[in-house]
């Protein structure tokens, strides 16, 4: 196949200086790259306000991520950063409160097994087509917007046993892309040591595009919540949130209080559907730019579904989509870098770094790296299954994470990703819009700044 090279922020040749890598990284962490940073093993900068260590070593990020993650807890940092938004949630949280959380929600995510999601997961794609079909054929359109509101409303269903309605998607898609905008203008003036620099004006429009989305999951939760309360609702959990509320604290046996659901629904409904949104958006874009590509996939679905709704049991047969999926996690990460804030001074790789140092694994460079990658900047699906493809996939390949903290939806987001895909392709040929290039951008997760605008063909 032929080959297509999608755009990324170039490397600058040299490290920046402090002052030049603030100034590049207020727009996106990604534009403080150099070329280095994808050949070498491990970087350190030493900023005003923290030392940094950015991990390429493979060894070493497993350590970090799994089997030392207890002295690797998330940065705080990053808490501070999501706090507004997720609250005191699974998220963002350590240590025993961490724990107390995730062994209260394990049971809920029952209700996100495959096969009882996969029904939501068909009606919101079924409603996503209705949706484009709608639109003028051959339309330009941002297919960034669509993806973000199918996959919030497959969220949405697989919580409240609702459909998400067209304002409310649309209202979240923007109120995010605002607390993104201006996460790295926040964040920034911590990591150089000068928090003071943080403008009252981004803090409170940061705050206030987080009350938006979180107004909007109260309203959804509080007549649950209430009825709850009251005795109203069925031993059986139908949802999400449902099981939210019968989960019990191990020790004391208490259930999550309201605001403690909130952080968690609202943890659960971002998280679950921003990335995906993400992924999809940019495994667009990469099949609009590669039509022979994208040719093969629609044959493959065609052989598979023919004229019928698609089930469950299809999606294993649907090799292709799923590796065109996988690339395009490969290739733009939703969630590009980890950080972690180091508990105990320890040597790693020869040099002592101390407590309260970040320890970065950044998914954006691993799975770019020259030494793992062949043809690392290219778009090649193929690649998942080449035997010489194999090393770099169980070592620098970590979309999801990896350790205690992995996703627990990962095996949700690559079926709910799958089943658009093949319903997308098997009703439109995407094509590119001349002139426009998308510009990836890093903040809490990799977007286009400029969007990814394509061209709806229905076949």
């Amino acid at each position: 196949m032929s080959r297509f090279c999608p755009a990324y922020p170039k490397p600058h040749p040299e490290k920046a200086s402090k002052l030049r890598m603030f100034w590049h990284a207020r727009r996106s962490w990604m534009d403080a790259l150099y070329e280095r940073s994808y050949t070498m093993q491990m970087g350190e900068v030493h900023l005003p306000g923290v030392d940094l260590y950015m991990l390429n070593d493979t060894e070493q990020v497993k350590r970090v991520m799994q089997t030392e993650a207890e002295h690797f807890p998330k940065s705080r940092l990053l808490h501070e950063s999501l706090e507004p938004l997720l609250g005191e949630s699974i998220f963002t949280t350590n240590g025993a409160q961490w724990q107390r959380q995730r062994t209260m929600m394990n049971p809920a995510f029952e209700q996100a097994r495959l096969h009882v999601a996969f029904p939501r997961m068909l009606d919101a794609a079924t409603a996503m087509l209705e949706r484009l079909d709608a639109l003028k054929d051959g339309e330009e359109y941002d297919i960034e917007v669509e993806m973000t509101h199918v996959t919030a409303d497959i969220i949405f269903r697989t919580i409240f046993s609702e459909p998400m309605q067209g304002p409310d998607a649309h209202r979240v898609f923007h109120a995010f892309a605002r607390y993104q905008a201006l996460a790295p203008k926040l964040m920034l003036p911590a990591l150089f040591g000068v928090r003071w620099a943080a403008l009252p004006w981004h803090r409170w429009r940061s705050r206030q595009a987080a009350k938006e989305i979180r107004s909007l999951l109260r309203a959804m939760v509080l007549p649950r919540y209430e009825a709850h309360q009251r005795g109203e609702i069925d031993d059986e959990p139908k949802d999400i949130l449902a099981a939210f509320m019968m989960a019990k604290d191990p020790q004391t046996g208490l259930p999550f209080d309201f605001d403690e659901l909130v952080n968690q629904v609202a943890m659960l409904f971002l998280a679950g559907h921003e990335t995906s949104a993400s992924a999809l958006t940019w495994s667009c874009y990469l099949l609009a730019q590669s039509p022979e590509v994208q040719q093969r996939a629609f044959e493959q679905i065609d052989a598979v579904l023919g004229d019928r709704a698609p089930a469950q049991s299809d999606m294993k047969s649907l090799p292709l989509v799923w590796n065109i999926f996988r690339e395009a996690l490969r290739l733009f990460p939703p969630v590009g870098f980890f950080a972690r804030e180091n508990t105990h001074a320890c040597p790693i790789r020869g040099k002592q770094v101390k407590a309260g140092s970040t320890v970065v694994i950044a998914p954006w460079l691993l799975q770019r790296h020259r030494k793992w990658w062949a043809n690392p900047d290219d778009f090649d699906p193929d690649r998942f299954d080449q035997e010489s493809s194999k090393t770099a996939i169980k070592h620098a390949y970590m979309p999801f994470s990896m350790g205690p903290r992995v996703c627990l939806g990962a095996a949700f987001a690559l079926q709910e990703a799958v089943l658009i895909l093949a319903c997308l392709l098997r009703r439109f040929e995407l094509q590119p819009v001349a002139g426009h290039v998308p510009q990836p951008v890093g903040r809490l997760t990799i977007r286009s700044e400029n969007g990814v605008r394509l061209k709806l063909r229905k076949r």
